[in-house]
C-alpha cells in the first residue's frame, strides 16, 4: 500500500467527462481525485492543494486551459499538466508545448490512456501498486 496519496485534478467543463476520468483513476490505489470546471477553478484548486497531476481540457469557460496551464505552471512548474482534449489545433499544441504541458491524451480518454500517463509521470521513481 502505497504511504501517501497523490492529488490528481480533473479539470473539464463537461460532467460526463469528468466523473469517467474519475472513476478511472480512483480504480487505482494511492490516487485522490479533485474536480474542476473550468481554468479559473483548476488555477484555485492548485494553489491550495498539493496536485501532482492535472488533466486539463483546453476550450472551456471562464478560463480555457491555455490560460490555465500558464497560471498553474507559475504556481508550481513540477505540476505535471496533461492536456486532454477533442480540439488539437496545431497553434494550441504548440503554445501548450513552450507553456510547459507535459503531454496530450485525444478525446475519448480511453482506461489505457489513463494507464500510460501514470505509468509515465505518477509512479516514476515510486514502486507501482497499480
Amino acid at each position: 500500500m502505497m504511504s501517501s496519496k497523490f492529488q490528481v485534478l480533473v479539470c473539464d467543463d463537461s460532467l460526463l467527462i469528468r466523473k469517467k476520468l474519475r472513476e478511472m483513476l480512483e480504480k487505482k490505489d494511492g490516487i485522490e481525485v479533485l474536480e474542476a470546471a473550468n481554468g479559473k477553478e483548476a488555477v484555485h484548486i492548485c494553489k491550495t492543494n498539493r496536485i501532482s497531476i492535472v488533466f486539463l481540457d483546453i476550450v472551456m469557460p471562464e478560463q480555457d486551459g491555455l490560460e490555465a496551464l500558464i497560471d498553474i505552471k507559475q504556481i508550481d512548474p513540477s505540476i505535471i499538466v496533461i492536456m486532454v482534449s477533442s480540439v488539437g489545433t496545431e497553434g494550441n499544441l504548440r503554445k501548450a508545448i513552450k507553456t510547459g504541458v507535459s503531454d496530450f491524451i485525444q478525446k475519448p480518454v480511453t482506461p489505457e490512456n489513463v494507464e500510460l500517463i501514470l505509468s509515465k509521470y505518477l509512479y516514476r521513481g515510486e514502486e507501482q501498486h497499480v
